[in-house]
């Protein structure tokens, strides 16, 4: 099972999954090395601090005030991390997803109260950031 296949399952949760779409990456080569190499982009499954500053460094944006900031708008985002549907325009292009896990808590109840939560956030091609979660084991 690959790193992004247990973060996705619940088994990482002290880590963080990047999608990298190789058009939004300068030398999406480079990084491949990091993580795993998909048809359009790369992957990258990387413990907490070191996975948002990362991500920071990739995208130009801070992990946490992305994730707020696309907090904002609901759409779907694939669980595999790779593409998705964006809410605005329709598009399944994204430019990349930053992901991060929450373990079951049952005494704040709801989904989190069914299992490890994904948390996920994505930017799609025309712009809108926007995010999505699910229970780990649903999808």
């Amino acid at each position: 099972m690959s790193r992004r296949e247990e973060f996705l399952s619940g088994e990482r949760p002290e880590d963080v999954a990047i999608y990298l779409a190789a058009s939004a990456v300068d030398n999406i080569g480079k990084l491949a090395a990091y993580g795993e190499e998909i048809e359009d982009g790369v992957v990258l499954t990387i413990p907490g601090e070191s996975g948002r500053s990362a991500f920071s460094k990739v995208a130009g944006k801070d992990a946490m005030a992305f994730a707020k900031e696309a907090m904002d708008e609901e759409g779907e985002i694939n669980a595999d991390l790779t593409g998705g549907s964006c809410p605005a325009c329709g598009s399944e292009d994204l430019d990349y997803v930053f992901a991060f896990a929450e373990e079951r808590n049952e005494e704040v109840g709801g989904l989190y109260a069914e299992g490890d939560v994904i948390h996920a956030y994505a930017h799609c091609t025309c712009g809108t950031a926007f995010s999505d979660r699910w229970v780990a084991s649903e999808r």
